[in-house]
């Protein structure tokens, strides 16, 4: 971990103060957790704040969405009600962008994702947001997408419309302002 990719105490309990009137703003995302166990979990890693930091600085809202079971490691997903905003008008991956020739992007969600050390949300992860609540109902978020999709120049991505979730797809160099990507982060 870089210094950089630290946070200060000062920021650390700055962060964790946020994360808790969050946390107990929205209980029903995680009902059988208890904060103090959350808040030892982020004291003991700090890189792992650092990236909780960047998520919630991108627009991203994180939240904790539930516990691993065998590892015990507390999951974050961004919560935030559209995609975050900090994040939007990237294509997919740093392939997708370096194929681009014209109107490239500023960057794309994987690099973004990786800078940040977390990870895009799956298909799976992202109907487990769904199912907490209403998200994208007026932008999209990229999504992990399978090798077999993204080998033949394709991603996925997802929404909420019409009171239901939909993943489509697209070519994985296209980009859009409502376009951006939810991430997950273990801890």
């Amino acid at each position: 971990m870089t210094k950089e990719n630290r946070l200060t105490n000062e920021e650390l309990e700055s962060l964790i103060v946020d994360l808790k009137k969050r946390f107990a703003r929205n209980m029903v995302r995680h009902k059988d957790i208890e904060w103090h166990e959350v808040e030892d979990r982020l004291k003991k890693y700090p890189a792992k704040a650092w990236s909780l930091r960047e998520m919630d600085q991108t627009g991203g809202e994180p939240d904790v969405a539930g516990q691993d079971p065998d590892t015990g490691e507390f999951i974050f997903y961004d919560f935030s009600k559209q995609s975050p905003k900090g994040r939007t008008s990237l294509c997919y991956d740093r392939e997708a962008l370096e194929a681009r020739k014209k109107y490239k992007p500023k960057d794309s969600a994987m690099n973004m994702a990786e800078n940040m050390g977390i990870n895009l949300l799956t298909e799976e992860e992202y109907f487990h947001l769904q199912s907490l609540g209403e998200f994208d109902t007026t932008t999209s978020s990229w999504l992990l997408t399978p090798a077999e999709i993204r080998e033949k120049g394709g991603a996925i991505f997802g929404d909420r419309r019409f009171g239901r979730v939909f993943i489509y797809h697209n070519g994985a160099d296209s980009y859009f302002g409502v376009r951006g990507f939810r991430g997950s982060l273990r801890i």
